[in-house]
């Protein structure tokens, strides 16, 4: 394979800009799918097994569209052609979500709901997985901490903005925070969908008309042959990091879940979800998220200059370290205005953990086959998210009493786990800077 030339900030910027958009409808669906889904009916404890259809389809769509993405080439490219495909399928998801009422005839809202949220995460699957592949596609080895660096830098501004968007149209807007009839979304929180959409693919189509990717003949030469002896062979850093992602994601699924009714509860005083204040713990919540998602993309151009010091492995160690703490703080904090403090160190986590692991992966992986490699290490991140579906409300109900605030101090639990099982991960670079 050629040697790949080194890129511009601007042009590593402009291949990653599409993340943006997949983030702010991310961070659309993260902040706001479980007060939808109970405002349609779901009890709390019931929410998990709602939110398993996102892991399941991500499981079973990342592997089949690195596969092919691999195989695709077109005048739109490699990667592209899936990059827009997921953006159309994501933004009619994110139309239809909030509107999940207008269209039961036969099946409840909650149903529909949750089917649309399978629908959303499918596609915002199909545009993710090959925007990770892209960064290993173009940019040489020395500049993949930078690559998935900008990557998060941008998932952070866009989920920041996706995040506080209902909180922004209601109390600066003056777009109502309550909606016209039980059962029916908030205005604030539909149209914050609609925007998403909008905001998602015209992200995406920046990428697609500013970026160009190598053409077919670049990754063809001699150690192809190489390379197509060890396709299926798994690398050892892949295998070692199963374990840091199992406990990082197993944490972050609780806390996608559980913060807003653990927040309307212990800070509110309510748990129902047709109640002003469990609305307004719901928008908090939104900008709780945005906070994190805003510290991630602060600190991600600093994690390239903080791993060439101390190695990516002690980085993300340290990251995970300051997320558990920061969860397992939830228990003393008195008031909801300073649970901003805890996800100042939650951010710091969920940066290093959108950058370190695909880092110290991806040079183990054979460019010709980048797309399913990708999409099986995406495996790491949807198993632990479905063990915590099918467990995580059992433990609540049986374990944690209904009380959504436990199941927020076992994800700090997991998330120190994951910084011990990362010093155990071989990383070359860490190697060479012994």
């Amino acid at each position: 394979m050629r040697k790949k030339p080194r890129l511009s900030f601007w042009q590593i910027w402009n291949m990653s800009f599409g993340f943006l958009g997949i983030q702010f409808g991310f961070a659309l669906q993260n902040a706001n799918a479980s007060r939808i889904l109970q405002t349609f009916g779901a009890e709390v404890d019931q929410l998990s097994w709602f939110w398993l259809v996102a892991p399941i389809t991500g499981m079973i769509v990342q592997p089949i569209v690195g596969y092919f993405s691999d195989k695709t080439w077109n005048r739109l490219g490699r990667r592209r052609p899936y990059f827009l495909a997921g953006a159309f399928l994501t933004s009619t998801a994110l139309i239809l979500m909030p509107n999940a009422p207008h269209l039961a005839t036969f099946i409840a809202p909650m149903f529909i709901g949750g089917g649309l949220l399978m629908i959303m995460d499918a596609s915002i699957n199909i545009s993710m997985e090959p925007f990770r592949a892209l960064v290993a596609d173009k940019l040489p080895e020395e500049q993949h901490t930078l690559g998935f660096s900008m990557q998060t830098l941008l998932i952070g501004i866009g989920a920041v903005v996706g995040s506080w968007l209902p909180y922004i149209l209601g109390n600066w807007f003056g777009i109502p925070k309550e909606a016209s009839a039980e059962g029916l979304i908030p205005p604030n929180v539909v149209f914050s969908f609609y925007f998403g959409a909008a905001v998602l693919l015209g992200a995406i189509i920046w990428t697609v008309t500013s970026t160009k990717e190598y053409p077919p003949e670049f990754y063809e030469d001699e150690g192809d042959q190489k390379e197509e002896k060890v396709k299926f062979r798994i690398p050892r850093q892949m295998l070692q990091l199963l374990l840091v992602q199992f406990f990082s994601w197993f944490a972050l699924f609780s806390m996608w879940v559980y913060t807003t009714p653990a927040v309307a509860r212990h800070f509110y005083g309510t748990m129902d979800p047709f109640s002003e204040g469990y609305q307004d713990a719901g928008d908090w919540v939104g900008i709780l998220f945005g906070i994190y998602n805003g510290v991630s993309a602060v600190i991600a151009l600093s994690l390239p200059r903080v791993a060439k010091r101390i190695g990516r492995r002690a980085t993300h160690a340290l990251a995970l370290s300051l997320g558990g703490i920061s969860f397992l703080s939830f228990i003393i904090i008195p008031s909801a205005n300073l649970l901003v403090i805890p996800m100042i160190g939650i951010g710091i986590a969920w940066g290093s953990i959108l950058a370190m692991p695909y880092a110290m992966l991806a040079n183990s992986l054979p460019a010709k086959h980048m797309g399913v490699f990708m999409g099986l290490f995406n495996m790491s991140i949807t198993i632990p998210q479905i063990v915590n579906g099918i467990t995580g409300g059992l433990i609540l109900k049986y374990f944690f009493g209904g009380d959504p605030l436990y199941s927020l101090i076992l994800a700090g639990v997991f998330m120190i786990l994951g910084a011990i099982a990362t010093m155990f991960v071989s990383d070359k670079l860490d190697l060479k800077r012994k």
